[in-house]
């Protein structure tokens, strides 16, 4: 299946994985999340993570220790920490 660009709404969109930084819930630092799987658009020069991939993180890190997180993290060490709670409960969406 071809990906839309949701820029541009061509579909050339390539899955690529890159370095995004990411400022922490409680505004505390920023962390860099290597190996994020990221979508490359060759027609528009778009460089972006889905919306559901972006939710994805958002709730991980609303749900584990990030005391615990150095500055650079992989994107899969980052969704295999252990979660303190089971759910996002500011997360009125679901």
């Amino acid at each position: 299946m071809k990906l839309v660009c949701e820029w541009c709404d061509k579909s050339n969109v390539e899955e690529i994985e890159a370095s995004v930084y990411w400022e922490l819930p409680d505004g505390t630092r920023a962390i860099e999340i290597i190996g994020t799987p990221t979508h490359r658009c060759p027609d528009c020069n778009m460089v972006y993570q889905s919306e559901l991939l972006i939710k994805e993180i958002e709730n991980q890190l609303f749900l584990i220790d990030c005391k615990q997180i150095e500055t650079v993290i992989t994107f899969a060490a980052l969704m295999k920490m252990p979660k303190l709670l089971k759910r996002n409960y500011f997360d009125c969406s679901s």
